[in-house]
Formats: structure tokens, sequence, C-alpha cells
């Protein structure tokens, strides 16, 4: 890579710097994928057209990256997962990255995109963080076409007899708004509809978004779509979107949407981006289509699972890999010494100086999440995203905590140099790969009940002492069991920034009680989620939005876009 602006320019900088290659020659050189088998968007993105391309005469090996508890200093898991994949290909491995696509509300809000960094990202970047090839935008409008509909059946006689103050299906919108977390619709008159209580949801955290992200194929998308549960009747009993007739209709608006995305990182590696599901209120895994057919198509596939391993890395094995089958052959956890100094209680304006005290004392939260892992059964090889004040004695703290667990360690300088300051990780990585498979467990079995797998979840990973439902959650409980699931996995919406549901908890405290507000059933997706304290589905707007910075210059490009 040459030519480049140096580390620390804007990514966008750095991104606009690098000439793409086309995205046929991507498709051709490095997943043997045909022309044919592409549904352009421009030059430098396209679909694939799974119809066109055999994913069964290989099945390559799958790389799950995650990270330590996320601080405001940064983790660079998606910049990790690229400059891995990166320094795969540049060790003669032939490697993929599969990513969720970003989210405009966290975009726009304090997060800002995610298309990694530096000089690890996935190009075209200003496209991937906005808009993408209109997925997201399918997904609303599946969604709230359902809405739409539930409200013209009521309107129109109610001939499922759906009681209005029972319905469950909200709408959603891919930004955050925190006005619309709570609405009432149909005012204005009988010609308005009738008047209900409502709400709008993220569209990350659509039931919808989590069943293309599990679905299968077309047809099992359907029957997911139909499963969908959007309230009661007045004699309480379920209602589905079969049951409205809409699941054809939210089909064909997700026809396009279902088949996964093809850009390439910045140095021609494919990227396959596909789904974007919140990890911290949803189960936060890219679609388990782009994945099967990743492994198809290379050798090695890395992945990432949103937020850190005890809300992303237990989603992806105890739900995407329970319902799919997949299981992951190898673990990257990544952790930085400025995000442990935070874990020891450091501020992030004091991050520049040395403190190897705060590093020891925040590598509780590493130690606990190496040791979550192992409970899988994966001892992960852990990645030590460097950054240019990381000190020789900070870095040498982390490195006894991994080692004294059994886990490898390996310092990251993909940030700054691209695959080649990764390549120590990639052949960890590699060396994994090439011994036994590892065991890879669930933390539960289908049929321990709901509450139970929340405990479990809570007391093995989160340090808790227990879990207490309040009187909504533990009726909603009740019901989820009479009706017949409480077979399904548990998703659980919380806090990402602490293993408690106060995010100013930090390290790996313990002894705590998780609180338990609501349970939602998603039927159509197979999971039940959880919603733990103040967590909301609906974000809102820091006080200065990443918005306000972002404009187009006299020549109509993107600035203040990262």
């Amino acid at each position: 890579m040459t030519a480049l602006p140096p580390p620390g320019a804007p990514d966008i900088e750095i991104a606009r710097a690098v000439k793409p290659w086309p995205i046929f020659e991507v498709a051709q050189r490095k997943l043997g994928v045909a022309a044919h088998a592409l549904i352009p968007f421009g030059h430098y993105k396209a679909k694939l057209d799974l119809s066109q391309i055999d994913t069964t005469s290989k099945v390559g090996k799958l790389v799950l990256v995650t990270a330590i508890t996320p601080t405001p200093a940064g983790e660079g898991k998606t910049t990790t997962s690229i400059g891995l994949a990166d320094a795969l290909n540049a060790i003669g491995v032939s490697a993929s990255v599969c990513l969720r696509e970003p989210s405009l509300g966290p975009c726009f809000g304090v997060k800002g995109g995610a298309a990694g960094g530096g000089r690890a990202q996935a190009i075209p970047m200003e496209d991937l963080n906005l808009h993408f090839n209109g997925d997201f935008h399918a997904i609303t409008s599946a969604h709230n076409l359902l809405a739409a509909l539930i409200d013209n059946h009521i309107h129109w006689g109610n001939e499922l007899n759906l009681d209005a103050r029972k319905v469950s299906w909200r709408r959603v919108m891919d930004m955050n708004d925190r006005a619309l977390r709570h609405t009432l619709v149909g005012l204005g008159g009988p010609a308005h509809g009738q008047p209900r209580e409502s709400g709008f949801d993220i569209t990350v955290a659509s039931e919808i978004m989590a069943i293309l992200c599990l679905a299968e194929d077309r047809k099992d998308l359907q029957r997911r779509l139909g499963n969908i549960i959007i309230g009661r009747d007045r004699d309480n009993k379920p209602v589905t979107a079969r049951d409205l007739g809409a699941e054809g209709a939210m089909t064909v608006l997700l026809k396009d949407a279902i088949q996964p995305n093809l850009i390439q990182t910045l140095e021609h590696n494919p990227a396959l981006i596909h789904g974007g599901p919140f990890a911290n209120i949803a189960h936060g895994c890219n679609s388990v289509m782009a994945t099967r057919t990743a492994m198809g198509l290379t050798d090695v596939v890395v992945t990432e699972a949103g937020f850190g391993a005890d809300l992303g890395a237990e989603k992806f094995i105890d739900i995407k890999c329970r319902i799919s089958g997949l299981k992951p052959d190898a673990a990257v956890l990544v952790c930085t010494v400025r995000a442990l100094k935070m874990q020891g209680g450091v501020a992030k304006d004091n991050l520049d100086s040395v403190d190897v005290d705060a590093v020891k004392l925040g590598s509780a939260n590493l130690t606990r999440h190496i040791e979550n892992m192992q409970k899988f059964g994966l001892t992960p090889v852990v990645a030590i995203n460097r950054f240019p004040t990381d000190d020789a004695k900070e870095l040498s703290v982390i490195k006894e905590v991994c080692l004294s667990l059994g886990a490898r360690v390996e310092e990251a300088l993909h940030w700054a140099e691209g695959g080649v300051g990764a390549k120590a990780v990639a052949e960890a990585v590699k060396a994994l790969l090439d011994g036994e498979a590892p065991n890879v467990q669930f933390l539960y079995e289908d049929d321990l009940p709901i509450d139970d797998k929340i405990r479990k979840v809570a007391t093995s990973l989160y340090g808790a002492e227990d879990v207490q439902f309040n009187i909504a959650a533990q009726k909603q409980l009740d019901e989820i069991h009479q009706l017949g699931y409480g077979h399904l996995p548990v998703c659980i919406a919380k806090t990402p920034y602490s293993f408690t549901s106060e995010p100013s908890e930090l390290g790996a405290p313990s002894g705590h009680i998780l609180p338990v507000r609501e349970l939602r059933l998603m039927a159509g997706a197979g999971f039940v989620v959880a919603i733990c304290g103040d967590v909301m589905t609906m974000p809102g707007l820091p006080r200065k939005p990443a918005a306000l910075s972002i404009s187009l210059d006299d020549d109509g490009e993107i600035v203040g876009l990262f």
C-alpha cells in the first residue's frame, strides 16, 4: 500500500486515496465468481446472486472476532476484523471478511461509521455508511407495511378480532429519535383509524432485521415472516402476520435485500457486508446467508460480533450458531491499552499518560472475557490493537494476563500499517485453524426455561448474583411458556458498556442483580428478547450529534464522516 495519507489522517481521506478495483475484478480474482453472478450497484459495489453461485463444494473455516467491554477510548473490533482478513491474505491464506451494515442512527449520532479505520477499512466507505445498497430501507419498508396492514385491518372491520390494546408490532425507522419511543396513532376521528398507543424502534432492532440475518433462503424468510406475532385477539390468543396475510408482500419487499453485498478492503480483499442487528438490543451478527456464502468461496472467513464478548460473542454462539448450525473454528479477542486504562478508572483525557497500575486494574475486564470465551470451548487469540502512546510496561501487563489464562497474545498494527501490521495475529489464528478443532458448546440447553436461560447468562458471564423480573416481565414470561415458546434461546438487551445493567460500572463487577423489565417474543426470528435496565430499543441523539459536523464541500464531496 503506497502513497496513502499518514496514520492519523481522517479515515475518509485514507479511503479516498486508494483506487478500488472494479467489483467484477474482486469477485473473479478473489472469489472465483463470474460477472453474471453479480448484480452491480455502480462500479465498486454489488449484490451476489446466490442462484448463480455454487457454495456447496467448499466449507471454509470460520473465525469470530470479539472484544472486551467497549469504552469511549475505542477497541477497534471492525478494524481488527478487516486487518486480520488482509493479513491472512498477505500470508497466503484465501480469506474474506463478513461484517454487518452500519445503521444511520449511530452514524449521525455518537459512534460514527462502521467501515473500520486507518489502513484497515472497507471501501467505498461513504456508500457503506450511507444507505449502502438499500437493504435497511427495504427492511424498514417491510416492517412498516405490516404495521400499516394491522391498523388498516382494524379500521375495516377487524375480522381477526384483534385487541387494539394488545397490538405489539411497533413501527421502525433507521435513525435515533427519542421523541418517537412512545406515540399515539389513529387520532383525528373515525376516518383516521382507531386510536391506540404505539411507538417506534430503530430499524436494527426490528424483528425483520433479525429474520433476514437468520434466514437460510427466501422460502425460510417467508416462513419466518409469517410466524411474527403482531398482537393478541380479544380471547388473548396470538395473531400472526400469516393470519393477516402479510408475509407474501413483505417477502417481495425483501427479495433483493436478502442477497449478500460485496465490496472490498483497502487491500482489495473481499468484504461481504449484510444485515445489521445491534448487539445491545438484538443479536448483533451479520447474515447467515453471507457467512455461508463466504465460507463456500474462501478458505477462511473472518466475522465479528457486536460490542463486547458478553453480548456479541454470546449471541453469536447461543443464537446464530444454535439456529444455523455454524460454529467458529477460532476466536480473536480485541483489546487496547487505552480501553483497559479506562476500565481501571482513568479518565479519557488522561489516557496518553503511562499508568501500569490502571492497566492491571482494568485487566480484570479482559480476564473475565477470556474466561467467558473458554466457557464456550474457545480460548481466543488476544489481539492488542496498538496505539502510538502504548508503553512497553503496559503491554507486558496485558501479555502476562493472557498467558496466565492460556491465551496466545499478539500486538497488532493494522490501523497504521494495514494487513502487514496484523501478520502476527494472522499467524496465531492460522496455527489454531491448523490444529485440532475446538469443542464449541452452548451456554445453556434448549429445554431450560426462559428465566433460567437468562439467569445462566447473567450469573455465568456477567458475574451477577441473580436476575430480577418486574411484574410485567414475569407475566410475559408466564405467557411465553404457556404459548410453547420456552425452548427458544434468549437475546439479552442491556447496556454494552458494563457487565451490569449500569454503564458506569467498569471492570469486572460481581454480585449485582440483573433487572429484567420486559420480555419480547420474536417467534419469527426464533428467540426471546429480555430488555434489562434502562436500555432503549429506540436510541436518542447525544447533546452534540455527529450529524452537525457532516456536510458536502464545494466539490460535492462528503466531509466530517468517519
